[in-house]
């Protein structure tokens, strides 16, 4: 049962790192997470090579510790889905984010909620998975026909935890999504 909520906490942590992604017209440092560039021969976060700060609400600057890497930062940008064109002065990149359009923050709040349905679906197989482990379990005599009753409505009430969880989530993202 733990590993089971352990899975599914993981599940929905991983939902919410996904979500930090999506830009909501403020400037947010965690849309650069899954960027990364070529230092020194490894690939290497954006973050790990200077620092990321947010000067207004919809600016954020990139200011590398060695100013060597700014061409590889402005590729990494250009080349990532953040759909934002850098700024390079020569010391410090700028990415400026424009107001969203009501066109693409409905296509925003539609890939949050796709991305709530594959939450919700990881959760399900967490919970598909162990009662199929349960069912083992009971096969093989190491618990009875009432324990295998008893662990599946606990499988079931954490499955229904997790996936209000995801909803409140979601609503959540896309609140923030369609007022700003």
């Amino acid at each position: 049962m733990t590993n089971a909520e352990n899975k599914m906490k993981k599940a929905i942590g991983a939902l919410e790192n996904d979500l930090a992604s999506i830009r909501a017209g403020r400037a947010n440092p965690a849309i650069l997470d899954k960027i990364s560039i070529e230092y020194y021969g490894a690939q290497t976060p954006l973050a790990q090579v200077g620092t990321i700060s947010v000067p207004e609400a919809r600016s954020l600057v990139i200011q590398p510790w060695d100013v060597s890497v700014l061409k590889e930062i402005e590729k990494a940008i250009l080349a990532s889905d953040i759909g934002i064109t850098p700024n390079n002065d020569g010391k410090v990149i700028r990415l400026n984010f424009p107001p969203l359009t009501e066109e693409r923050r409905k296509e925003l709040s539609k890939g949050i909620s796709k991305r709530g349905e594959e939450g919700k679906v990881a959760i399900r197989n967490i919970r598909r998975d162990s009662l199929e482990q349960f069912k083992k379990q009971k096969k093989d005599g190491e618990i009875t026909e009432d324990d295998l009753k008893d662990l599946e409505d606990k499988i079931q009430k954490m499955t229904d935890k997790f996936v209000k969880e995801i909803d409140t989530i979601i609503a959540s993202k896309t609140k923030e999504i369609m007022e700003v």
